[in-house]
C-alpha cells in the first residue's frame, strides 16, 4: 500500500513525555514545521489544553482541511477507544482520559491513537525499509518479496510494532507486538526492557568499569568509547553493547518465530548499531542445545544483518532450484533456504511514526468507506 499520490491531509503529533510536536502530513510527507509545545503541566485540564491548542494551530496553517487526526500516544491504553490509561511520565492521566472522543468533539473530524512503536512499524513497511528492500530484490532478479515487517525501538524503552500483510496488528486489547514484556535472558526474573534500555546499557557499563549510575556517561559516549574514538573503558563498553545486544537477540528471534518478515530498529540507541548489530543478528542464529547433545538451529529462518555489504549481498541473492511437477512435464522453481533481514530506519524513527499515523487513519478510514 502506497499513499505517495493521496492528497488527503492527517494531522499528527509525536507526544513525548518532554514535547508535544505537531504537523500534518500529505503524500507520506510532512507539510508543516514542526510546532512544538512542551508536554509538562500542572494539571490534566492544562496537558489536554496543550493538545488542543496544538492542533488548533497546525489546523489553522492548512489549506485544505484535514480529513483526521492521528497520532502516537504512550500507554498503556485502550487505542481502539481512543482512551489512555494510566501512565508514568504523565501522571494526570491516571484512571483513563478519553482523549480521542475528546479531540473529535473538538475538531468534528475522525482521530485514531496507536502506540509510537506500532506507527514507526507501520510508517517503515509504508515508505522505508519493507519497499526498499523489496525494490533491491527486484533488481538483483530474485522474485522473493516480503509482506510482513516486525518494528522495535530503542531508547528509554524498548518498543515494538507489527505489520503483517493485512496491516498493522494491535491485538484485541491494543497490546500487539509489546516486546518489552518478554522475559529477561540473562535475568530470568526481569523483563527485557531492564537490559534493552538506555538505563540497562548504562547499568552493564557501570558494573563493568567501577563507575556508579551518577557518573556513568550517556550511550552516545559509551558507544564512541567502544568504537575506539574517544578515552573511557573500551572493554565496559563493548561488554555492555554486547550484553545489549544478546537480551534484544533473543527477544526479536523469539517474535520473528512467530511473526516471519524482516526487522526493523529504530530508536534514540539504533545510531550505535555499527556495534550491536553484528553481535544481535549473530545472535539470532545461535543455535540451542538439546538433549541429544546435537544443535537446534534457533529459528526456522537465518537472519542476515542489512546494514552490512556481505550480508546484504548473501541475502539479496536468490538460491531457487528448478524441480519437477511429478508425473507432469513442468518445473516449478523452490527456493529452500529461509531468510529475514534485520536492518535500521529507513526513515528516522520520528518521521516512520507521522508517516505511520497518516497512513494507519487513511487505511481505516478507506476501511470505513468500504463497508
Amino acid at each position: 500500500m502506497t499513499y505517495k499520490n493521496d492528497i488527503r491531509t492527517v494531522m499528527t503529533l509525536d507526544a513525548g513525555g518532554t514535547n508535544f510536536v505537531f504537523n500534518a502530513v500529505q503524500a507520506e510527507q510532512e507539510i508543516l514545521e514542526p510546532y512544538v509545545l512542551p508536554a509538562k503541566a500542572e494539571n490534566l485540564d492544562a496537558v489536554l489544553t496543550t493538545i488542543i491548542e496544538g492542533f488548533r494551530q497546525v489546523e489553522n496553517k492548512l489549506v485544505n482541511k484535514p480529513v483526521a487526526i492521528s497520532f502516537a500516544f504512550p500507554g498503556p491504553a485502550d487505542y481502539e477507544n481512543g482512551i489512555i490509561g494510566d501512565l508514568q511520565n504523565l501522571p494526570f492521566f491516571k484512571g483513563g482520559v478519553a482523549l480521542g472522543p475528546m479531540l473529535q468533539e473538538t475538531f468534528g473530524i475522525p482521530v485514531f491513537i496507536n502506540n509510537d512503536g506500532d506507527l514507526f512499524a507501520y510508517g517503515e513497511a509504508i515508505a522505508g525499509i519493507l519497499p526498499e528492500i523489496n525494490k533491491k530484490l527486484e533488481d538483483a532478479g530474485n522474485p522473493k518479496r516480503y509482506r510482513n515487517l516486525f518494528g522495535v525501538t530503542f531508547g528509554t524503552g524498548f518498543g515494538g510494532g507489527i505489520v503483517t500483510r493485512d496491516g498493522l496488528l494491535c491485538g484485541d486489547n491494543s497490546s500487539g507486538g509489546e516486546i518489552n514484556r518478554m522475559r529477561n535472558r540473562t535475568f530470568k526474573n526481569w523483563d527485557t526492557e531492564e537490559s534493552v534500555s538506555i538505563r540497562g546499557l548504562k547499568r552493564e557499563y557501570a558494573n563493568n568499569s567501577g563507575l556508579n549510575l551518577a557518573s556513568c556517561p550517556d550511550p552516545r559516549e559509551i558507544f564512541e568509547i567502544g568504537m575506539g574514538r574517544v578515552k573511557g573503558n573500551l572493554p565496559a563498553a563493548i561488554h555492555a553493547f554486547e550484553a545489549f545486544a544478546r537480551d534484544a537477540a533473543d527477544a526479536i528471534a523469539n517474535a520473528i518465530t512467530l511473526i516471519d518478515g524482516l526487522v526493523v530498529i529504530g530508536g534514540g540507541l539504533s545510531g550505535a548499531h555499527p556495534i550491536f548489530l553484528p553481535k544481535l543478528v549473530e545472535e539470532m542464529n545461535y543455535p540451542f542445545d538439546t538433549m541429544s547433545g546435537k544443535p537446534l538451529e534457533r529459528m526456522e529462518v537465518v537472519s542476515y544483518n542489512l546494514e552490512d555489504e556481505v550480508g546484504l549481498a548473501s541475502f539479496l541473492k536468490s538460491s531457487s532450484v528448478e524441480i519437477p511437477v511429478p508425473f507432469t512435464n513442468r518445473t516449478v522453481f523452490f527456493d529452500p533456504n529461509k531468510k529475514v533481514g534485520v536492518g535500521i530506519s529507513r526513515l528516522g524513527t520520528s518521521r516512520a511514526v507521522s508517516i505511520g499515523a497518516y497512513a494507519y487513519a487513511l487505511a481505516k478510514l478507506d476501511e470505513k468507506l468500504a463497508g
